[in-house]
């Protein structure tokens, strides 16, 4: 933390202290006061906040500032409990167009661009980023939303669409719907800027084929303004993120401990002017690296990695902790295996059992490859599965998010 920073978060620690009353009551709880927050090195003394703290505060407990200033309010899903109401200042607002501003740009998005807007509009805070900052930037927003897939596609043909915004799910089932019509040499795509999911290398390949274009990552959460908080530059090197409005961390999840820069761990987010609900040390539960060093571009924004998954993504599964990027590392090593996959987890009796079903391509023999991840997932992960090959396209695609894990062992 330099200078700058450490001032912005003198203030805002000082901003909440007096505004926020769910600051006060955590302050309190943790015995925790400001003032002991002398220098940058003092930052770990600030407890920690989670979205458990943040469901525990339905529906506008974290607003810092009088309901007079409260332009906008955004909100997470909720499907796992109580969702996160977020109220935004007019300044927020500002602020996070602005930081979206800068991702087009760096994507080398120009004003003379048009933007197919795909996530969804409303309370989710996806779509209406991406048409803020496209309006800021100058260049045509055709604000879509999901679905309504022959639509999407004959206005990306007709209005000569140059940039995509969407999930890499929605994506996918674009590229797969844009070959299966032959529409590539009909269509005007030049680059794709794709958030809200991990994805596989295999995925970026397959979407980057099927429409002809250069994928830039974008990151954000609804808890931290939403996407556009992130991007990567033409290097694909890493993620600028904007370190005038955050202050990014990572540490060990187990220990809350910071680690050394380069090394992987779980994200954990300060907002440095945000008023209507800042937060302090969130931890996002996402896990990357900051990346040491300038980036070839040539930008002062530092830089954090692709994001590996979720701290909350690991099941355990006979005595086995298994992550999705662990079966994402393990398909991709192998021929004729294609992106998509899913699994099924239930019981057998007593016993956990697991169903890997994956796409591969045409061609392919279903029962010998079959055998060749199961075999594979064995050797390199420890445990016996059931591993299903089906073929390109069978299984389910999605327009928003694609789930891939079911657990359905405790239903």
């Amino acid at each position: 933390m330099d200078e700058r920073q450490f001032g912005l978060l003198s203030r805002q620690l000082k901003n909440v202290s007096g505004n926020s009353a769910f600051y006060k009551q955590k302050f309190l709880e943790c015995g925790f006061d400001p003032r002991d927050v002398k220098g940058p090195e003092d930052i770990a003394k600030i407890p920690f906040t989670d979205k458990a703290d943040l469901r525990a505060a339905y529906p506008l407990g974290l607003m810092a500032v009088g309901e007079e200033e409260v332009v906008r309010i955004h909100s997470t899903s909720g499907t796992t409990g109580e969702p996160v109401i977020i109220p935004y200042t007019r300044q927020d607002v500002e602020d996070w167009c602005e930081m979206f501003r800068r991702c087009y740009e760096i994507a080398g998005v120009a004003n003379t661009d048009r933007v197919q807007i795909t996530p969804g509009f409303g309370l989710w805070t996806a779509g209406i980023g991406f048409e803020a900052g496209c309006e800021a930037l100058g260049a045509m927003a055709i604000p879509m939303g999901p679905g309504n897939t022959e639509k999407q596609l004959k206005m990306m043909t007709d209005l000569k669409t140059t940039v995509l915004g969407s999930t890499s799910s929605y994506a996918l089932l674009l590229a797969e719907q844009v070959e299966k019509l032959g529409l590539k040499d009909k269509i005007a795509l030049k680059k794709g800027i794709i958030g809200s999911e991990r994805w596989s290398d295999k995925m970026r390949r397959r979407i980057r084929e099927g429409l002809g274009i250069e994928l830039f990552d974008i990151y954000g959460l609804t808890e931290i303004y939403g996407p556009g908080i992130s991007i990567d530059c033409e290097c694909h090197q890493g993620l600028h993120y904007f370190d005038d409005f955050l202050y990014m961390e990572i540490i060990d999840p187990d220990t809350g401990e910071n680690v050394p820069d380069g090394q992987y761990g779980e994200i954990v987010i300060t907002t440095l002017k945000k008023q209507g609900a800042p937060l302090l040390r969130y931890r996002t539960h996402d896990m990357s690296r900051i990346i040491p060093g300038k980036c070839a571009c040539g930008r002062r924004y530092p830089r954090h990695d692709r994001i590996l998954g979720r701290t909350d993504d690991v099941v355990k599964v006979k005595g086995v902790n298994i992550h999705p990027s662990q079966i994402d590392m393990l398909l991709k090593g192998i021929g004729q295996v294609s992106s998509e996959y899913m699994v099924t987890l239930d019981k057998v009796g007593s016993a956990d059992r697991m169903v890997l079903q994956f796409e591969v391509e045409d061609g392919a023999d279903l029962c010998e490859m079959g055998e060749v991840v199961a075999r594979e997932f064995k050797r390199r992960i420890g445990i016996r599965i059931d591993a299903q090959a089906v073929k390109l396209g069978g299984l389910p695609r999605s327009e928003k998010k694609t789930k891939r894990i079911h657990d359905l062992r405790y239903q």
